[in-house]
């Protein structure tokens, strides 16, 4: 009533100062972005970067899409663990008849699922809520790193109650060995969940205990448990084995709030608790304050990265990415520095502030992660090599999918040792150099095996690929039997290993090994033992060096079927532009010429699926998967950096989504696609990983007018670094000229070091290309076979 007599100037004012005022960065998060059929770990829920608890809804059942998917219009609970290949602690506000199980997805009235509206859903950064229609409950969720936070509003009922279920259905499904719930008084349950995963597609093993403790605001009425089917409302204190679970009941009034709080940990009740009390306590029962806490750490990592100008749009696109790049990798230490090793052993970290991390392999992340975090926040690149480190310390081994901090097989190659080789290249070196190089030759020097404590360790086919130059290739290898045997495996190991060959030896030059550089760089080209030269593409070779079948079909002269045998998640076309250390020495073998005409017709196919073509055998750039990430970048190598710039673009452009339909059409695999796109939005990759003795920043097509990063003084001390897109739109997406400091740049690329100092880069930009600048061989950005030049 009281607007009616607010004069109308007054209002067009205050609506235009409104309008004026400058959105945050961590306001064009949206979480919601993409999660329609996407992976566990990509959920709309809240959390802080890398945490433990990432608190989400689930409404899917077991398998590949398991967790949040938007277009169900039902929501099974609340869990608190969307690790990879690890999950667990549902909780779930309901009323009325008592169900202890969640139903199923067609048919929610079979169990506690409610169902839902997405206009009654809402979801921003360390923030979620839904109203769950079928029992008149909004459900408001935050949290911090190894602690939930959730605030329920009732209606009146006599049956409100909130459920905890320690069995759920998660992307890889786990057994409960061993569970137990009990009441410590009327404010206050606790319990734990020992969980096994096996799953044999991927070789995955892991052995884990969920430890959780949980406190309401309101004292129970009721306390009761459930093992499978059996209901036991008696006793104060449960346990069992399979679907085991609790329930806390209330009587509540119209609108009345019940607040919940969970602290969980890997290593014991007792951490639970002060877990709880270290990270929840300090804010009391204050839910806002738990939410602005949460709001701001994210603020703390995406606002190292300023941007001016470009459009609504494409600052959403930009800083969800950026949020997607820190979220879905998680820490496994408590707040002590308590963690469990890979042989089930309670460990103390020295500095409990450089946490334990895990997640599934790095496999790829030279084209995205790494040079993310190590760009803008050099201090998580240095956790994730001290965690790295620490494993090896106490297992032997450096991990290669640290799931759950355990060992095991997943994907191919170490490259793991990419970060840390390329951490240290940039300066980033507050961790034992000397260590990292010893089990980073292990890596490469010792033939892999089976841990003693569980699971894969090292390289499955090395013995072999150091006898013979290359790993050869049967009819009898398969994904389904873990990338071969030790006899045998997919071809493009040999470029994997290869390529941790030539990080090895980076490392050895720059410690002053040069007896170990020496012999690593040679076989650091042994990818080109297995590059056929009548055909001019890497193939299959088996143990008796004959090359086997290259094409799958020959239906179609210009679009032949490649075969992808022997070719891990991609196909033998795919993979005849992959060699992150090389590039120009694949230029050379294929011809520049040949190599850029091949290009050009993988992009032209690959546009018109949107560079989506997982597991197809056609010709075409795939940027829905890591071995074809670096493609829109080659062309800085083959005297065409203006097809770079305009690729670039097109995969920003078709590839990345803004709506919960179309985020990643791919894998977004836990951040790489999302830190691939804020690189290419700054207009920077690094082809090699930035591995190199004297790493160097390519340059792409930036979509902001201005960005300016603002450096970690601790480890670079520039302060900021500017770059300048003038003229910059979609249309003006073509380098016209380029200045680094005002000094004229002539080649797309220039050195890591320059840029930690400090300065700006200027870019000249247009809505037509310039053939002639960077176009000269001189031009190309240095690899290992033009190194020095």
């Amino acid at each position: 009533m009281r607007q009616i007599f607010i004069c109308l100037f007054f209002i067009i004012t205050s609506f235009a100062a409104d309008a004026q005022q400058p959105r945050e960065a961590v306001d064009y998060i949206d979480p919601m972005i993409g999660t329609t059929e996407v992976r566990w770990m990509q959920y709309p829920g809240p959390s802080t970067p890398f945490s433990m608890v990432k608190l989400s809804p689930d409404n899917k059942e077991d398998g590949t899409h398991a967790g949040y998917n938007y277009a169900t219009n039902n929501i099974a609970g609340f869990s608190h663990i969307h690790s990879w290949a690890m999950a667990g602690l549902l909780t779930m506000p309901t009323n009325g008849p008592l169900k202890v199980q969640p139903g199923k997805i067609d048919q929610p009235d079979s169990g506690y699922r409610s169902r839902f509206d997405h206009a009654d859903e809402r979801a921003s950064v360390g923030y979620y809520s839904v109203l769950l229609k079928d029992y008149g409950i909004k459900a408001e969720l935050t949290s911090t790193c190894r602690t939930g936070f959730q605030r329920y509003t009732f209606p009146a009922s006599s049956t409100s109650r909130i459920l905890f279920d320690l069995k759920i259905p998660t992307e890889y499904p786990y057994e409960v060995d061993w569970a137990s719930i009990k009441k410590v008084n009327d404010y206050e349950i606790e319990g734990f969940s020992k969980q096994q995963l096996f799953n044999w597609f991927a070789s995955l093993s892991n052995d884990y205990t969920i430890y959780f403790v949980a406190r309401v605001d309101k004292p129970m009425r009721s306390f009761g448990t459930w093992v499978n089917q059996d209901i036991d409302t008696i006793n104060n204190y449960n346990w069992g084995h399979g679907d085991v679970g609790a329930f806390i009941g209330f009587h509540t009034t119209e609108g009345e709030q019940i607040q919940l709080k969970t602290g969980i940990s890997f290593v014991s009740m007792e951490e639970a608790r002060k877990n709880l009390a270290a990270e929840s306590d300090p804010f009391g029962w204050d839910f806002e304050a738990v939410r602005n806490k949460a709001r701001s750490e994210w603020a703390q990592i995406v606002n190292k990265i300023e941007v001016e100008g470009g459009t609504e749009d494409e600052r959403r696109k930009f800083y969800t990415n950026f949020y997607r790049a820190y979220c879905s990798r998680t820490t496994f230490s408590d707040a002590s520095g308590k963690w469990v090793d890979m042989c089930e052993q309670i460990r103390q970290l020295n500095d409990p502030s450089s946490p334990m991390l895990g997640s599934d392999a790095f496999w790829g992340a030279q084209w995205n992660l790494n040079q993310l975090w190590s760009l803008v926040t050099p201090r998580v690149t240095a956790n994730w090599v001290r965690s790295f480190l620490e494993m090896y310390d106490k297992g032997g081994w450096l991990p290669n999918g640290p799931i759950g901090l355990e060992y095991c097989d997943i994907m191919v190659g170490h490259h793991e040792m990419t970060l840390i080789n390329s951490a240290y290249q940039k300066g980033i070196r507050d961790f034992d150099a000397q260590k990292a190089y010893e089990a980073m030759r292990k890596n490469q020097d010792v033939q892999g095996e089976v841990h003693p404590c569980g699971g894969l360790v090292g390289n499955r086919q090395l013995d072999l690929y150091k006898q013979l130059g290359y790993v050869p290739d049967g009819s009898n290898w398969s994904r389904f039997k873990v990338f071969g045997s030790p006899d045998e495996g997919p071809t493009s190991n040999t470029i994997d290993y290869a390529y941790d060959d030539w990080n090895v030896a980076q490392m050895a030059k720059a410690l002053g090994k040069e007896e170990d550089y020496n012999y690593f760089i040679k076989r650091a080209y042994n990818y080109k033992n297995v590059f056929d030269s009548t055909i001019k593409y890497f193939r299959r070779k088996d143990i008796n060096g004959k090359w086997l079948d290259f094409y799958l079909a020959m239906r179609d002269v210009e679009k032949p079927r490649y075969s992808w045998m022997g070719f891990v998640e991609g196909n033998a076309f795919q993979y005849s532009f992959f060699l992150p250390h090389d590039v120009n020495g694949l230029i050379a073998m294929v011809g520049r010429d040949s190599f850029n005409a091949r290009l050009a017709r993988g992009f032209e196919y690959g546009a018109t699926m949107n560079f989506r073509q997982h597991g197809s055998p056609m010709p075409a750039v795939n940027h829905g998967n890591q071995p074809g990430m670096q493609s829109a970048y080659l062309y800085n190598y083959s005297g065409k950096p203006w097809l770079t710039q305009y690729w670039v673009r097109e995969i920003i452009n078709k590839y990345y989504g803004l709506t919960p339909q179309h985020g990643w059409p791919g894998d977004e695999d836990e951040g790489q696609g999302g830190a691939w796109l804020v690189m290419s939005a700054i207009g920077l990759f690094q082809m090699d990983g930035g591995g190199s003795t004297k790493p160097i920043y390519e340059i792409g097509s930036p979509i902001f007018r201005k960005i300016t990063i603002h450096l970690d003084e601790k480890y670079y001390p520039g302060k900021t670094f500017v770059i300048e897109a003038k003229n910059v739109s979609d249309k003006n997406r073509y380098i016209r000229s380029a200045r680094l400091n005002g000094r004229k740049l002539s080649a797309p690329w220039f050195y890591h070091e320059e840029l930690i100092k400090g300065g700006k880069l200027e870019l000249e930009m247009s809505a037509t290309p310039d053939k002639k600048w960077g176009t000269r061989p001189q031009d190309a950005p240095p690899s290992m076979s033009t190194e020095g030049r």
